[in-house]
């Protein structure tokens, strides 16, 4: 690609509730969108960045303006992951030259990476911390919807009456709960206990990135996923023998085209692969849910929290999400 013209954009998307996870509670989602074109064809990404690396719209903006010129020139993406950082700004461009590269050639995304036709994915329907019993109410809101993950605080007495609410709630749901860093050492025995009775299936990381260690010798029988633990393809190998599942998202690996090769670096490592999101509008979902074909787990429920999402949109139905041609990634 030559003469490509770049505008950034930054745009705010309300949600329809506060989203409470360990440590924080969400209002709204702030993102960046990207938009590359080359006169006749255009391509967007949008991207969210990590809050809790310190990513905003500011940060991000500023790295891609820094690499203007580079991008203008028609740069590949592969030479893009070498000239910008892994984050939310490099996904945004990577989702974009994706995306336009798809309108140019006649291909869709899918096809450019190798990849058989796209099917729904069964994905995960996500339960913001809260009361336990305003949390088994939403999860019997969810009453047609297989998979739910909770969101636990690291309140040890408050967390265990959440997840016994839900499972009492939904004793047909696969379910797993996600941590976010909110759990001590000595914590996890008591914890695992009550999500083995529970019939708990995932169970996402429990412990600090950088406190990997408090899950050496930890004896638990269901699969631990790394997500604040693992953000690049270089660290997939220091996961093995703590967890058994990489939670792959493109705003912490800084877009598609790493996370394809995270994704095949996990299988070799003997890794389950999860596809997850950051929050965003359904533009942010669409490259994901080309990387959820490949996945075990799948966790692309961001728009769902959003009081209004773009149109065209990722369709939700039963459990499942399914992208639109004319959303993003496929030929004009």
């Amino acid at each position: 690609m030559s003469g490509i013209s770049l505008d950034i954009a930054v745009e705010t998307f309300p949600f329809a509730a506060p989203f409470r996870i360990s440590g924080y509670v969400f209002d709204h989602q702030d993102v960046v969108v990207v938009t590359l074109t080359d006169g006749e064809y255009i391509g967007r990404g949008e991207a969210s960045g990590v809050y809790y690396l310190g990513e905003d719209p500011a940060r991000m903006m500023a790295q891609i303006e820094a690499q203007r010129a580079l991008i203008g020139s028609g740069v590949s993406r592969e030479m893009l992951r070498g000239a910008m950082p892994a984050g939310g700004a490099r996904n945004a461009v990577d989702a974009a030259m994706w995306d336009l590269e798809a309108k140019r050639t006649g291909q869709a995304v899918w096809q450019l990476a190798g990849l058989a036709p796209p099917k729904p994915l069964a994905t995960t329907f996500t339960l913001s911390a809260d009361d336990p019993a305003a949390m088994a109410r939403r999860a019997t809101d969810f009453a047609d919807v297989p998979h739910i993950k909770i969101k636990l605080t690291g309140e040890l007495p408050l967390d265990v009456k959440r997840v016994r609410a839900i499972r009492a709630a939904r004793p047909d749901a696969w379910l797993g709960v996600d941590g976010n860093q909110g759990f001590a050492r000595r914590d996890l025995i008591p914890l695992i206990k009550v999500l083995v009775e529970e019939r708990v299936s995932l169970l996402e990381q429990p412990s600090r990135r950088g406190r990997e260690a408090d899950l050496d010798g930890l004896k638990c029988s269901m699969p631990i996923a790394a997500d604040e633990s693992v953000l690049t393809l270089d660290e997939i190998p220091s996961l093995v023998g703590r967890f058994g599942v990489v939670n792959i998202k493109l705003d912490k690996c800084g877009g598609l085209t790493e996370a394809l090769l995270m994704a095949k670096a996990a299988r070799l490592h003997g890794l389950g692969v999860m596809v997850g999101n950051m929050v965003g509008s359904s533009l942010a979902m669409a490259p994901a849910f080309v990387l959820g074909q490949l996945c075990d787990i799948v966790d692309l429920d961001g728009p769902i929290f959003l009081a209004r999402d773009r149109t065209p949109s990722v369709v939700y139905s039963r459990g499942q999400a399914t992208c639109p041609p004319d959303l993003w990634g496929w030929p004009a």
